[in-house]
């Protein structure tokens, strides 16, 4: 499982869990056909999925595509209508990948001083998302570079049309759960990519980015984030994105050394931390002219697709208005593929929320068959390449094959398979989380996004009185 994705209204999703037959979301009487959810079924389905001849279900390999076509003939079997274009079970979209191409440069102009050509890999490299072309112009620092209106934030309160723009990496608040964005959790609005496109809605020609010091003190190694950033040989996995998000990025965009920044940021009389900490604001900052410096960024990124596609199924409605709004099921499908003779099966992540999203999937299926359907539509959603960046359920928000402002909830699941264990030393993975046994949270669930929907959270709480399972309300900030 990784990062974070809120689809709309609400948003919630279950995590860490042994797997029970029959325990399915109900309301106040037993939703019907539960008695078909049955452990030996979720064997079966998760022992061929996250077994060896899959390979790990990576991205991009013949073996994700076995995955899809076994989903795909599971949905068709249990009667489910098809909920992808054109009467398929196949959401289809495109995911792209980025290589270096020649030409890279940056050049720093300086009045009445001379020119600076700095190398790439030791002073700069290119962004994987990066519009491959040239751009020239003053340079101006934007803080973090973020424009949120529906936060009352934005770095841009300034012209910079034309212009270079240097903003900060991450976001103001970084370690405060307080904070406006999304308290400690990365926000999206964050992102490197993100603050392309706001750069390049304000009319930028161009965009540097550079590391928020004052958050991230100490030497850095900028040689050495260059090299992974780029390495020299291709990734066991290639670091992919949507490809129509990478396709609106038409500006060059660049990350430099906080050296080079310094070097640049002179003639304010302010330092690279100095500037960096004043932009630790709840409301923006006015961008800050960088007098008698020109720059000029020449990206050469080669953008190679890659097609990807999401397994979708429904479900309508029995109510005439309410069939109208959805109620999305949901799990991911992929994981990390093999590295050798080593295959990470992905059997609980997330193996065991498939195969849970199968059984509740032909529960609704066989209650349909015999009159019994819910009021609203629900969608059986088999998210893909989640593991790469949650690009399966980015790419349904791109283009929705249902109304996002008539989906009304999202039942996420991701590792329902195994007992949740947090060992001392667990790293950043496990910030901010007590110490854990599998004893200790054995026939647990941990839900997350109750704080964003209490409607979901008493929902909950009211399908798990005929259950008895512990209900664990506690990652939604981390």
């Amino acid at each position: 499982m990784s990062h974070k994705l809120r689809v709309r209204r609400v948003w919630i999703s279950l995590i860490g869990s042994t797997v029970v037959a029959g325990a399915v979301l109900v309301a106040q009487e037993r939703a019907p056909q539960t008695e078909s959810i049955r452990a030996a079924d979720l064997r079966a389905d998760l022992f061929f999925l996250a077994g060896d001849a899959l390979q790990g279900r990576l991205t991009g390999t013949p073996t994700n595509l076995l995955a899809g076509d076994y989903l795909k003939s599971r949905f068709e079997r249990m009667g489910l209508k098809p909920a992808g274009p054109g009467g398929s079970f196949f959401q289809e979209y495109n995911l792209a990948i980025a290589t270096l191409g020649d030409g890279n440069g940056l050049r720093v102009v300086r009045a009445g001083g001379p020119t600076l050509k700095l190398k790439p890999g030791q002073d700069y490299y290119p962004h994987r998302f990066s519009a491959s072309g040239s751009a020239g112009g003053t340079i101006v620092f934007a803080g973090f570079g973020i424009t949120a209106a529906d936060r009352g934030y934005d770095d841009y309160r300034g012209d910079v049309r034309g212009k270079i723009v240097l903003v900060l990496n991450h976001e103001p608040g970084e370690r405060d759960p307080n904070s406006l964005f999304d308290g400690v959790v990365t926000a999206e609005s964050s992102s490197p990519l993100r603050k392309a496109l706001f750069a390049q809605d304000k009319g930028a020609a161009g965009i540097l980015f550079v590391d928020d010091v004052h958050n991230h003190p100490g030497p850095a190694n900028f040689e050495a984030s260059a090299a992974t950033y780029w390495p020299p040989k291709p990734p066991r996995i290639e670091r992919f994105t949507l490809a129509t998000w990478m396709d609106r990025v038409r500006i060059p965009a660049a990350e430099i050394s906080p050296a080079l920044a310094d070097t640049l940021l002179q003639s304010t009389g302010k330092t690279l931390a100095d500037l960096a900490r004043s932009s630790e604001t709840s409301t923006g900052t006015t961008p800050v002219a960088i007098a008698g410096i020109e720059t000029e960024i020449t990206a050469a990124v080669n953008r190679h697709v890659v097609p990807d596609r999401n397994v979708v199924a429904a479900v309508e409605g029995s109510d005439p208005k309410l069939k109208d709004e959805a109620i999305i099921v949901c799990a991911h499908f992929d994981h990390n593929g093999a590295d050798g003779d080593q295959i990470f099966n992905g059997a609980d992540d997330d193996g065991s929320g498939t195969v849970g999203l199968l059984e509740i999937a032909e529960a609704y299926a066989l209650a349909a068959h015999t009159g019994q359907r819910p009021r609203r539509s629900v969608i059986f959603a088999a998210w893909n390449s989640e593991e790469r960046g949650l690009l399966g359920a980015w790419a349904f928000t791109e283009r929705p094959t249902w109304p996002l402002d008539r989906i009304v909830a999202v039942l996420n699941m991701d590792m329902i398979g195994r007992n949740e264990e947090v060992q001392e030393g667990g790293g950043a993975r496990f910030r901010g989380l007590d110490l854990q046994t599998a004893e200790s949270n054995q026939n647990a669930v941990n839900v997350i996004g109750s704080s964003r929907s209490a409607d979901l959270k008493a929902a909950v709480g009211d399908a798990n009185r005929q259950i008895g399972l512990e209900i664990k309300l506690r990652y939604d900030n981390n």
